[in-house]
């Protein structure tokens, strides 16, 4: 049997990226699978590569309006979530001195504020058992010049876990942080050579890690194999931030 069989899974940023290969894995194991994003064209794409039970969502998961709509729309034909994974995120470039009010605001916005309110909108359909898993970043624990909102962002997530594993505990609510390092995307792709070769060069595996590595922990997570696995971070970072 499949890992997910009957199982209803929502993936909030899961047409591109890491978010494309969790909806493609959640699907290819049994799940009735929701994924997002604000763009049509991302989720038609995505579409022709995620195989099983899918169901794309256009929406704008910044809006709390469209969170609650994601969720409506879930329920009216699934009736219920069984794992919900919050990946929609922004990262940008500013150090102190430039930061600026719209910086902070844009990228607080989606990655932390759209995750508070999207588990509260989910939180009505969400079985007891369910698995929530945010995608967090090594960010959280690292200084990195340049980002240091998008890495209070993902530092504020893994707090959040915490807390909200010890609120949901009577629900038997799981909630989990998978935090990837490098990831070999379409942004890293896009960098220089040398700027790759930097990066690899310190990673313990001697490699970028691929983004069905992550989609593999978040699959875990999601399912029963991961019962007893609660407020934890998965660094899927090739021994970066670990040795």
């Amino acid at each position: 049997m499949s890992r997910l069989e009957n199982k209803v899974a929502v993936i909030l940023g899961g047409a591109k990226g890491i978010g494309l290969a969790i909806s493609q894995r959640f699907a290819s194991e049994g799940a009735t699978t929701w994924f997002t994003s604000r763009r049509d064209e991302e989720l038609q794409a995505a579409g022709l590569k995620i195989s099983g039970k899918s169901n794309p969502l256009q929406a704008d998961v910044s809006q709390q309006s469209e969170l609650i709509r994601i969720m409506d729309t879930v329920k009216a034909e699934s009736f219920q979530i069984d794992a919900l994974v919050i990946n929609a995120g922004m990262t940008d470039y500013a150090t102190i001195d430039d930061i600026s009010p719209s910086h902070f605001d844009q990228i607080f916005g989606l990655n932390v504020r759209a995750a508070v309110f999207a588990l509260q909108a989910a939180l009505p359909l969400l079985k007891p058992g369910a698995s929530v898993i945010l995608i967090g970043s090594i960010a959280d624990v690292l200084g990195t010049e340049g980002y240091g909102v998008y890495s209070a962002s993902k530092a504020a997530l893994r707090s959040f876990a915490r807390t909200w594993t010890r609120e949901l505990s009577s629900r038997g609510i799981r909630i989990n942080v998978v935090a990837p390092g490098p990831v070999d995307t379409e942004m890293m792709q896009a960098a220089s050579e040398e700027l790759r070769k930097e990066i690899i060069s310190a990673i313990p595996l001697s490699r970028m890690g691929r983004p069905e590595e992550v989609a593999n922990a978040a699959l875990f997570l999601a399912s029963d194999e991961s019962s007893y696995i609660a407020g934890a971070e998965i660094c899927v970072d090739g021994g970066l931030t670990q040795v």
